[in-house]
């Protein structure tokens, strides 16, 4: 079948033969994998739970790993990485996506207004080092705050399916509880695993008292509880935390502040984290100088210090992207020559016809990059 595939593949040069397959249907794909939506939820104000049906490609995700999609908005397509919330190894070949509307968020905008049965997006293969270890710990904690519900809720649901008989606790923060995607999965959940908790936080509201008596979980947080997290409250939803395995994803404060006490504990090695923010490290006045020359496009612009992403959107390119944390690598590309800085990490780098990643990196000096 392969060879086959090739045979066809060349005589259709020089264009792929998936390009001839899409104009009879769009998820008609020799080598490219796609994926249909079949179903829309708005039920979540500020989210949209997206179902789709992938092509014969499709091998599946592990429980907090992310999927990149691509999306064609005004002729132009637009990558971006979303967790999946369904289970690892589920009984169907369906992914569930639930995106978060970002003000300033043109992918999860548009998917929030228009997407509908029958939209065709580009799929990658699922990836991601942030997933639960093969062999089940005997206890985890499960924390997470708005958006960064997402891999952590897939990990719940795989161990509720696979009949997981450790302890389990899922501490999960949000403005409020209308906001919280998939409250009918999480209550039954809660209802079926009695070794199963799970509490959620609104630390912005005033009152400390449940909110929905009917929950089989404590709703906003009990009265000894201030909301947010720190000690006290990690001692509270799992005082055996230091035999468990931790895993977190959330915004920057929330991860600070488990990070902070994993580390004076010296349980890093128990503590896993995904980022959806990326934190940098400040921009050095001393590296803001000199030309970035888009070498493929015959384009040079003077280095302004943001990363290198940025500068070339800023010259009018259009270099692919998906994640802009460093996470999915589909902003690679050569750097030929000059030196940059990693800003996750500060290190710096200047070996010739190194590939790096456009979103994280950025020109100390002279940079000639191959796009």
């Amino acid at each position: 079948m392969v060879d086959l595939i090739n045979l066809v593949q060349t005589l259709t040069s020089p264009h792929p033969l998936d390009r001839y397959l899409e104009l009879v249907r769009p998820t008609l794909t020799a080598r490219e994998m796609r994926a249909e939506v079949i179903h829309v939820d708005r039920s979540v104000p500020g989210s949209v739970t997206l179902t789709l049906r992938p092509t014969r490609q499709w091998k599946g995700h592990a429980a907090g790993q992310y999927v990149q999609i691509g999306v064609v908005i005004n002729g132009v397509r637009h990558a971006r990485c979303y967790s999946p919330v369904n289970p690892a190894a589920g009984r169907s070949r369906h992914i569930q996506l639930t995106v978060k509307a970002h003000p300033d968020g043109l992918v999860s905008q548009y998917l929030a207004r228009n997407a509908a049965p029958g939209l065709v997006v580009d799929l990658e293969p699922a990836a991601g080092v942030f997933k639960l270890p093969d062999l089940r710990p005997d206890r985890v904690l499960l924390i997470s705050g708005g958006s960064g519900i997402t891999p952590v809720l897939s990990m719940l649901r795989t161990l509720a399916d696979e009949g997981y008989p450790g302890e389990v606790v899922f501490l999960h923060y949000a403005k409020s509880p209308e906001v919280v995607p998939h409250r009918a999965e999480l209550d039954a959940i809660a209802e079926r695993h009695q070794n199963f908790r799970i509490e959620l936080r609104h630390p912005w509201r005033s009152d400390s008292t449940r909110i929905d008596a009917s929950a089989p979980w404590v709703d906003v947080a009990p009265a000894q509880s201030s909301g947010y997290f720190d000690y006290d409250e990690l001692e509270r939803v799992a005082p055996w935390f230091a035999d468990a395995h931790t895993y977190v994803c959330g915004p920057q404060p929330l991860m600070d502040a488990v990070r902070k006490i994993y580390e004076a504990e010296q349980l890093d090695d128990r503590l896993h984290t995904e980022e959806f923010t990326l934190s940098l490290t400040p921009v050095n006045a001393d590296d803001v100088f000199g030309t970035v020359n888009f070498s493929a496009s015959g384009i040079a612009a003077d280095n302004d210090g943001a990363p290198l992403l940025e500068q070339a959107e800023a010259a009018g390119l259009s270099p692919e992207f998906g994640c802009r944390m460093g996470i999915c690598f589909s902003c690679t590309a050569v750097r030929r020559t000059g030196c940059t800085r990693n800003l996750r990490t500060g290190e710096t780098d200047s070996d010739p016809d190194q590939p790096i990643q456009l979103c994280i990196n950025a020109p100390v000096g002279d940079v000639d990059i191959d796009i």
